[in-house]
């Protein structure tokens, strides 16, 4: 330990010197501000930022702390480290002199959900960050392993890992392990894990026997592991490690958003040509991760295209007399959403997806026919937004034993989706041509896409408006106690929009000022000042119109975030 700190870089030594502050950590010579003022008579702790500091000192410090958990915690800021150093070198390798699945890698690093997905709590103390190997001269390896976990619902609403399932490259099962969560179950969710209460009777194997034992497969640090979706998986066995090929990444749909990812078994029907279940069969933890296995296999062999067409059961043809209600609260149930939605239908449960938490659940509306179901939706009162993959939906509000309840109703049919998102790059027709600096505009289009904004503008001011008066309303009545919780998420939206529309009102006169200037040094800083506006929003949890926050965060900050995506 003592010689990877007296040779970590000056950026690390501070790192780890800031972390031990932030944990209220004490080494032999105290905390870092006692150990300065011992150290340093003249300055003492009057200039405890660390990197002002010496790199001597600074290793000196860390050199105090020699209880086992302290050097453990030490351990794992390093390997993060060294995880980070990976991913630059990842996307510093020339693509003609990578391997093939060296290319799966660099594809799932360099996805615009990377950073957001595989950002883990890894300092915590049940966290396993695998170690690097120094022999390796490179990232280069062939050795692949492919996993997929199950997990049951806890009483305190989390999730704990409960199967877990492992094989190599030539399918060959090296892990398949129930395992015996450490807190109470609530829902075995036998109908998609397809495990009983009786199953676990006699089982003793713990989640740091399953860590241990995938680690020694990992233990030179430059294997790689394959799952879909395998962050869900990664965060159930608490493990983070940074050669992975996430197989919901490398696939793509053909006509869709790329922050919409194919599902396994919509891959192997669409790609392996299977059926990986039965329609309502539970899942298989095996048959899942021999599936991700043979994806990548099917990629390395050339056999596999990089898009997918979307399947018959996506087109509007079909669903479309469907709403999804989602993100319901647990403890709302199914019966309390008929009065969510004006019409006639029936409520269907769907089963949880892996890796969702336990405080919330979806479920279908199903109307008679598509037209009854369009009408349901446009009879709803509440705020238009769009899902993730930029569907409309809309966020509604009841009241359910005395308090309010917030859901989403969400339309189907993929021709909606790309409507919406084809009107969401429409709404961003001013920021992409800005993006595109180096083609040359005329002072006509800046003038229509000011236009374009202020329509915008306009209407955040009508929407504005017409929340506070409702939010006037809803005051005038606050002597009704129902009405309370109302008023605060009216307030809270009301807010938002006020973001909203000086976020649009700015980017008018940015525009505007754009248009009367040549291409120089000033528009590069309005963009660099209106981006670093919009991260800090995003940094804050502001939810911005569109897809405006997450274009600009991806256009000229997902380079570095997947660098710094474990910092």
């Amino acid at each position: 330990m003592e010689d990877k700190i007296a040779t970590a870089e000056k950026k690390v030594l501070v790192e780890m010197v800031r972390l031990t502050q932030k944990r209220g950590m004490r080494g032999s010579e105290g905390d870092w501000k006692e150990f300065l003022n011992s150290r340093d008579p003249k300055f003492g702790a009057s200039m405890s930022d660390p990197s002002k500091r010496p790199n001597d000192l600074l290793i000196a410090f860390l050199k105090t702390f020699n209880k086992e958990d302290d050097l453990m915690f030490l351990d794992k800021v390093l390997q993060c480290n060294e995880k980070r150093n990976f991913v630059k070198q990842v996307s510093q390798i020339t693509p003609g002199n990578e391997s093939p699945e060296q290319k799966l890698v660099r594809l799932t690093l360099e996805h615009p959900q990377y950073p957001l997905e595989y950002s883990f709590p890894s300092y915590d103390k049940e966290w396993v960050v695998t170690k690097f190997s120094q022999k390796s001269k490179g990232p280069n390896s062939n050795l692949i392993y492919a996993i997929d976990c199950e997990m049951v619902l806890c009483e305190d609403g989390t999730e704990n890992l409960v199967r877990v399932c492992m094989v190599d490259r030539d399918l060959q099962v090296k892990i398949d392990e129930l395992v015996k969560p450490r807190k109470a179950i609530k829902d075995y969710r036998t109908d998609i894990t397809g495990i009983s209460p009786g199953d676990l009777d006699g089982v003793s194997c713990s989640l740091a026997d399953v860590q241990k034992s995938i680690t020694k497969f990992l233990s030179h640090g430059r294997t790689i592991l394959v799952g879909h979706s395998l962050n869900n998986d990664l965060q159930a066995l608490k493990l983070d490690h940074s050669r992975v090929i996430d197989t919901s990444f490398i696939f793509k749909y053909s006509n869709g958003s790329i922050y919409r990812r194919p599902s396994l078994s919509k891959l192997c029907k669409s790609v392996l040509g299977y059926d990986l279940r039965k329609e309502g069969a539970p899942h298989n933890c095996l048959d899942d991760a021999q599936a991700a296995m043979k994806l990548v296999l099917a990629k390395l062999e050339s056999k596999a295209d990089d898009t997918i067409a979307i399947a018959d059961e996506d087109t509007p043809q079909v669903g479309m007399e469907k709403l999804l209600l989602h993100r319901i609260p647990i403890n709302v149930p199914s019966e309390a959403l008929a009065r969510a939605i004006h019409g006639d239908f029936t409520i269907e449960l769907k089963p949880p997806k892996k890796g969702q938490g336990g405080d919330i659940y979806s479920a279908l509306a199903i109307f008679k026919n598509p037209k009854e179901a369009q009408q349901a939706f446009e009879e709803i009162e509440g705020s238009a937004d769009e899902d993730s993959s930029g569907r409309p939906q809309k966020l509604i509000r009841f009241q359910h034993s005395g308090s309010i309840v917030s859901i989403y109703v969400r339309k189907m049919g993929q021709k909606d989706f790309a409507d919406k998102f084809s009107s969401k790059k429409r709404d961003l027709e001013v920021i992409e041509n800005i993006v595109m600096s180096k083609k040359q505009k005329t002072d006509n289009k800046m003038e229509i896409e000011t236009i374009s904004n202020s329509s915008k503008c306009c209407n955040h001011v009508e929407e504005v408006e017409r929340l506070k008066q409702e939010l006037k309303r809803k005051e005038d009545s606050t002597h009704c106690c129902d009405h309370v919780n109302e008023v605060e998420s009216l307030k809270e939206e009301l807010r938002r929009k006020d973001y909203e529309l000086s976020i649009l009102r700015k980017t008018i006169t940015i525009v505007k000022k754009d248009s009367k200037k040549k291409k120089g040094k000033k528009r590069l800083g309005s963009l660099v000042d209106y981006c670093t506006n919009l991260a800090g929003a995003r940094e804050k949890g502001v939810r911005l119109p569109g897809l405006i926050a997450e274009e600009w965060y991806r256009v000229w900050f997902a380079p570095t975030a997947s660098i710094g995506a474990y910092s």
